[in-house]
């Protein structure tokens, strides 16, 4: 029918395909844009955060070992408070005592050591060696402790000879630093657990929403390179998901430390639930994502609810977003997620080919997941798409009902039915009598 159109509506027909490709293209750079503007101010507020935590822990780790500890250059308290706040969220109780427990490793293997082996250049590498060896044999590796436990048996290597009491000192320091460390990120300046994780998890709902939409849009053109393209983009969000388990170890760190924040926890073990249930998603789209492109390189047939479903699926995961954000009840999300299921039954009863078929089987599997991400149980979640999809095959191929009634037989046939039972009563009656009684023939 293109064919037959004048050349000057086929060029026209271009200019405007190229023109709403063109400002498709467009809205999604700015989309992005905005998203990456978004996200950088989020850092920053991390950033922010973080530094005035540690400002303040080793201003006061400082003023207490001044005026606890005695005189001195007691410069391990602050450093040991800023290496307690400068370390990844939600390791700081562990590092705090890895740190100390490195401490008190160096202390004991360089004291022990220069007490055999006296001092010296190569009584301190001797000392270093065997102290980095027990840590990493302690720890598995390295980190903390190993790091602490070098550093404290150099002093004691170097410096014990020369000044006296250094031990306790360091002890000291240590203890003194990591708890001013911990208590203010307990106390005074506590992360609200519930905003890292919402910035952690907002990259991972974008990328979804888009590239579902991208997945569906180059489905429907049949457009190999842009499915291609899609299962690209979703392979490189490994660095989300990395960010996204730091946020959850350092949400569950602080809803278990932080006495201001222990309401949250039954808030932060659902929304747990749903980042794990959230990343199966995002494995489910990239399976898709590839038998899309595999779908289209065989040529298979794509019905057009296989796109829409992708798009319904898209919709749902923004939905859920936005009302689990506000703690509503996810009844747009369900609905969404039906509609989705359905229109995978319809492609399915449609026709599809082997790579089709696993597109419809990838469709239930992301719409169970997206319900369970959502607050669905497991069993509620899977009924709810087995029936949507059902529904949807239904109203492609309705199901064959059989007659309730069974047609009336004809008088012959009722005849020989009597006939019938008349022969075999008789039979029955001879064989029931003795033997000595059967008649004789």
């Amino acid at each position: 029918m293109a064919d037959d159109r004048p050349p000057a509506d086929r060029d026209q027909s271009r200019l405007d395909e190229t023109a709403e490709r063109t400002v498709r293209q467009v809205r999604q750079a700015r989309h992005r844009g905005g998203q990456a503007g978004r996200i950088r101010a989020r850092q920053w507020e991390v950033t922010l955060v973080i530094s005035v935590q540690a400002g303040l822990a080793a201003a006061i780790a400082a003023l207490l070992a001044k005026n606890l500890l005695g005189p001195g250059s007691h410069v391990f308290a602050p450093a040991a408070a800023v290496g307690t706040i400068a370390t990844a969220i939600g390791q700081r109780a562990r590092r705090t005592f890895e740190l100390l427990g490195g401490v008190g490793l160096g202390i004991i293997i360089g004291d022990t050591l220069r007490f055999l082996l006296g001092s010296g250049p190569w009584q301190t590498g001797a000392v270093v060696a065997l102290a980095i060896a027990a840590a990493l044999l302690v720890a598995g590796k390295g980190g903390p402790l190993v790091g602490q436990a070098g550093g404290t048996a150099v002093l004691i290597a170097t410096l014990a000879p020369m000044e006296r009491g250094l031990e306790l000192p360091r002890i000291f320091d240590a203890l003194v630093g990591g708890a001013v460390g911990l208590v203010v990120v307990a106390l005074l300046l506590p992360i609200n657990p519930m905003r890292v994780l919402d910035r952690a998890a907002a990259p991972i709902f974008a990328v979804l929403c888009e590239q579902l939409a991208e997945l569906a849009q180059a489905m429907r053109e049949r457009d190999g390179d842009g499915t291609l393209k899609v299962l690209e983009r979703l392979r490189g969000t490994e660095g989300d998901l990395s960010r996204l388990h730091d946020a959850l170890s350092g949400a569950e760190e602080v809803v278990t430390i932080a006495p201001v924040r222990w309401h949250r926890r039954q808030h932060y073990h659902r929304y747990a639930r749903s980042a794990d249930h959230l990343e199966r998603l995002l494995l489910d789209t990239r399976a898709m994502a590839r038998w899309s492109t595999t779908a289209l390189q065989y040529d298979e047939p794509i019905p057009p609810e296989l796109p829409d479903a992708m798009g319904r699926l898209g919709q749902a995961v923004a939905e859920m977003r936005s009302e689990c954000k506000v703690g509503e009840d996810p009844q747009r999300t369900r609905r969404l997620v039906e509609e989705c299921a359905e229109l995978a039954g319809q492609a399915s009863a449609s026709g599809v080919r082997s790579f089709g078929e696993s597109l419809v089987t990838g469709l239930r599997t992301a719409a169970s997941d997206l319900l369970r991400a959502a607050g669905s149980e497991p069993d509620d979640a899977n009924r709810i798409v087995r029936r949507a999809a059902g529904a949807g095959e239904a109203e492609i191929h309705p199901p064959v009902r059989r007659h309730l009634h069974r047609a009336r037989p004809t008088r012959a046939a009722r005849a020989r039915r009597r006939a019938h039972l008349a022969a075999r009563t008789r039979n029955d009656g001879r064989a029931g009598l003795p033997a000595g009684e059967r008649p004789a023939r």
